[in-house]
């Protein structure tokens, strides 16, 4: 496994925001976290991303341990994240804004900046190279010159994932990608999510959008209240009684998608 989480918890004063979580991650798939608001998703991403501190449980990534890790070391390890309210430069370029996850992995220190030396001008050209390919391979490469605030939120989004890819994860975190987005949209996301896989970085993703969830996913971790309540692949998810309680309700007069199985009774923004 590329990833194992066990037993992962975090407590904030006396509310369990996440508890005794474990799943795990294989390489080359996508899996899916999903969950009413409020069930514990994006806390169990800042959990596994270094953000927040576990309480207790450990996360380990390629048979290490990286519990606790900074997140600044997570990524250094190869796992990056996107977050569901889109943080870029806003006052750069989309280039400019890929260009900053370029330099993630530079080895040129302030003197070859300042003196401009050979290795310096090597490692610019390369991020150059790389940021324009992935601003071609996310579809926004006709937005590289706009500043990040000026251009559509899809473009945002997709300029997002083009900044967390510049810093060669081996596993991405995708937190909320199809937020905000119309439903050509989301499908044009998913589109570029399955292009990733097939780039060979592994994905991990939250999402409220149900549709997008079933013709993606591998398999489904289900959060409901911080725990977990079920696990498996889509046609298992989708029937568990369990988990459409948790979406519906006990007694809801909510109804369940025939495209979807289950859906939100709140869609939004929700942890």
């Amino acid at each position: 496994m590329l990833m194992q989480v066990r037993g992962l918890s975090k407590t904030f004063g006396g509310l369990h925001a996440v508890e005794d979580v474990s799943f795990d991650i294989a390489e080359g798939e996508i899996t899916a976290i999903i969950g009413p608001n409020g069930a514990g998703k994006s806390t169990l991403f800042n959990l596994i991303t270094g953000f927040y501190r576990p309480t207790a449980g450990s996360v380990t990534f390629k048979a290490k341990d990286i519990t606790g890790h900074p997140a600044h070391r997570t990524a250094q390890a190869g796992v990056a994240r996107t977050f569901q309210t889109t943080k870029l430069f806003e006052h750069s370029s989309i280039a400019e804004n890929v260009l900053a996850g370029c330099a993630a992995g530079s080895r040129s220190t302030l003197i070859d900046a300042v003196f401009r030396t050979p290795r310096h001008r090597r490692e610019e050209k390369a991020s150059m190279d790389k940021t324009l390919e992935l601003l071609e391979f996310t579809g926004i490469l006709e937005f590289k010159d706009e500043i990040a605030a000026n251009v559509p939120h899809e473009v945002q989004k997709r300029a997002a994932v083009a900044l967390a890819l510049a810093t060669e994860p081996e596993l991405l975190l995708l937190d909320e990608p199809a937020a905000g987005i119309t439903e050509d949209e989301t499908a044009r996301f998913g589109q570029l999510i399955r292009q990733i896989v097939a780039r060979g970085v592994t994905v991990g993703l939250v999402e409220h959008k149900m549709s997008l969830i079933m013709s993606l996913a591998d398999n489904i971790l289900v959060l409901d209240q911080g725990r977990r309540i079920a696990w498996g692949t889509p046609e298992e998810v989708r029937s568990d009684p369990r988990v459409i309680e948790a979406y519906l309700g006990a007694g809801s007069q909510g109804s369940t998608s025939q495209e979807d199985g289950i859906q939100e009774r709140t869609p939004g923004q929700g942890a």
